[in-house]
């Protein structure tokens, strides 16, 4: 069986980036025992991702860089704003600070109604600065890793990835729901799932 659309693909991998010093430092790492699950074909990876490893085996090892371009983009400075101290206050009139932080990441809406996460740069007295860019954005990333399984996805998971309602997230999604209480097919409740349904 090979990497193709509509395959539920189990991987190791260890994700580098390259540092101040010009040598590569490791940022993400899954292993065998928290391996990186997805559906290929479905959105679930970047576009260039999947299309390096379409057509690779159970057992074969990987080793490529993804441009810039072809992963996150580059960095925009315009992704970086300023926006006023208000627009994060909680329930009570307050400055959200458990949630708003240096360094935290943080939900907003676009003008068009899509969620996007930011990263807090800097709190002043009445200006929260924010950074819209993703944290690899203008970074090349070199995968490593080893194909560690290859099935067919189930029409349960398909149905959770294509329509994730109920907060699953498809392959390897964390969802709450019961067997014989609203679960939907996500988990390995015995509902066809790869994901964590109890």
């Amino acid at each position: 069986m090979v990497v193709e659309n509509l395959k539920v693909v189990k991987a190791t991998y260890e994700l580098y980036i390259a540092g101040e010093d010009g040598k590569e430092e490791l940022m993400e790492k899954a292993t065998a025992e928290t391996p990186l699950v997805w559906c290929h074909g479905e959105g679930m990876m970047l576009p260039a991702f999947e299309a390096a490893m379409a057509g690779k085996e159970t057992g074969e090892h990987f080793d490529f860089v993804l441009k810039a371009a072809d992963a996150y983009g580059e960095y925009l400075e315009e992704g970086v704003m300023e926006l006023p101290k208000t627009m994060f206050f909680n329930g009570d009139g307050e400055f959200d600070e458990e949630r708003v932080y240096v360094g935290a990441i943080v939900p907003m809406n676009t003008v068009d109604g899509q969620i996007v996460k930011a990263q807090v740069c800097e709190i002043t007295e009445d200006k929260v600065t924010i950074d819209l860019n993703h944290p690899y954005a203008g970074e090349d990333l070199h995968f490593k890793g080893e194909i560690l399984e290859i099935r067919d996805v189930t029409e349960g998971e398909l149905k959770a990835i294509r329509n994730p309602k109920h907060g699953c997230g498809g392959c390897g999604g964390g969802c709450s729901k019961k067997k014989g209480e609203g679960c939907e097919g996500c988990g390995d409740c015995g509902e066809g799932g790869c994901g964590g349904c109890e």
